[in-house]
């Protein structure tokens, strides 16, 4: 793993010092230059993750200084992006709030989601979004919630 990430670093920098910036690289080298860097940063957290793996603590601050500088350009999302996807989704959510919930309570199962369904299946939303959190695995929770709307039908009978 070592190796392999002393290479990744190594196309890294010699691409960086060819162009001087990463904004000087040619748009299509740029997709592989982010894809080293951001498979890089993620060598450098499992090295760090890691217990069987002692460093130095030298090694291990520049590990993280170079884990900060290579996030810090492949994981960013501006402000105005932040702010634009939330307002559709509380916009969204506001004008169709109503055919979300008939949706999901009623039209899963072939009878209507009652109390203690719709709170088991969000508990067992909530778990599986914080056991995917806690591992790093990427959800979608939608499809969590449904999945758990789904299982609760199942071993209510209700049918699907």
């Amino acid at each position: 793993m070592i190796a392999a990430l002393a290479q990744v670093s190594g196309n890294i920098g010699a691409t960086l010092k060819q162009y001087g910036a990463l904004q000087a690289i040619p748009a299509e080298q740029k997709q592989a230059v982010r894809n080293e860097m951001y498979l890089a940063a993620e060598t450098i957290k499992r090295l760090q993750a890691d217990h069987s793996l002692i460093l130095p603590s030298a090694t291990q601050q520049n590990l993280q200084a170079l884990k900060t500088a290579l996030n810090g350009a492949t994981q960013f999302i501006p402000t105005w992006v932040k702010v634009a996807v939330a307002l559709a989704l509380g916009l969204g959510t506001m004008v169709g709030w109503r055919r979300i919930v008939t949706t999901l309570g009623e039209k899963i199962g072939k009878s209507q989601l009652n109390y203690a369904q719709g709170i088991s299946a969000q508990m067992v939303a909530m778990g599986t979004i914080c056991a995917a959190d806690a591992f790093g695995l990427p959800v979608s929770t939608t499809h969590v919630l449904s999945s758990g709307i789904a299982g609760t039908m199942a071993a209510n009978r209700s049918g699907l």
